[in-house]
């Protein structure tokens, strides 16, 4: 059976959109996209969302750990051998603390897309597709609005750095943006019904990669 691992951050994770920093939750099987996505197609899935994750950062708040680049090295070794691999990340590397820009972001990704396409990663897992996902933009509302200052801007900024690095690299790219939205009220993380309707168009999106 095929096997897809989803790589990404508190929309991968399931996060619902906030009203507090007090709690932790999560969206149920069935309801996160990469549940959606991975029950319309009949595969296994290995989910690997972590709040908080970048693609390129140490974050001084949450910690060096949320740091992608070695996230998805700890995530391809010991896991797998994968079919299918998405990656959606680049929300968190528009918080202001950071102090990037639009082609900072992509910098970011593109150092992802070398880990996932690299001869011993690829080896390691006999070959696997990998499918970009741009995270649709923030809005700067609610209880994260002052984290993501100046993310929208940027943000909206990244769909056609995220295509055009896709097609230099080879890989599948969903543009989540022109399928889904952000909540309005927090501005960041996804209501139920977009990660329905997120993984469906993911699974669409895998069934023509693969």
């Amino acid at each position: 059976m095929t096997l897809l691992m989803t790589f990404g951050d508190s929309n991968s994770y399931g996060t619902p959109p906030m009203d507090s920093f007090v709690g932790h939750n999560r969206f149920s099987d069935g309801v996160r996209w990469p549940t959606v996505a991975a029950g319309e197609l009949g595969w296994q899935l290995l989910e690997q969302g972590l709040p908080g994750r970048t693609a390129q950062f140490d974050d001084p708040i949450m910690g060096k750990h949320m740091n992608g680049q070695d996230g998805l090295k700890i995530a391809l070794e010991s896991n797998g051998p994968i079919d299918v691999l998405t990656i959606m990340l680049g929300t968190n590397d528009v918080k202001a603390r950071f102090a990037s820009n639009p082609y900072g972001v992509m910098g970011g990704i593109a150092s992802l897309l070398d880990i996932a396409l690299s001869p011993d990663m690829q080896d390691r897992h006999a070959g696997y597709k990998v499918l970009l996902i741009c995270p649709p933009p923030v809005v700067e509302v609610g209880i994260l609005r002052g984290e993501f200052y100046g993310g929208a801007t940027m943000s909206a900024a990244l769909p056609p750095l995220y295509r055009a690095l896709a097609d230099a690299r080879g890989v599948g790219y969903l543009d989540a943006g022109q399928v889904i939205k952000v909540s309005a009220l927090d501005g960041v993380h996804f209501d139920a019904p977009d990660h329905a309707v997120l993984g469906r168009a993911v699974a669409q999106s895998l069934s023509a990669l693969v």
